[in-house]
């Protein structure tokens, strides 16, 4: 699953708020702030979608084996 370095990381290179990615992967904003201050884990059901909204925007997370280590821009 990706990581919380992940979805910040994410969010800056695509300068969205956490208001946006909340409204782009149906999640409230309050579970985003959470997610990213350390609060809260997320369930896998939350991180599928928001790995979903960054990757309709053109990311993609990079995994060595099952730990997440970064992102990039699909390829085309």
């Amino acid at each position: 699953m990706i990581s919380v370095e992940q979805i910040r990381a994410a969010r800056a290179w695509l300068n969205i708020s956490q208001q946006e990615l909340a409204d782009a992967s149906n999640v409230e904003v309050r579970t985003i702030y959470r997610i990213e201050s350390g609060f809260r884990g997320a369930t896998e059901r939350t991180l599928e979608k928001i790995r979903k909204a960054f990757e309709l925007r053109g990311l993609e997370f990079i995994f060595e084996g099952p730990n997440p280590v970064g992102l990039r821009l699909r390829r085309v």
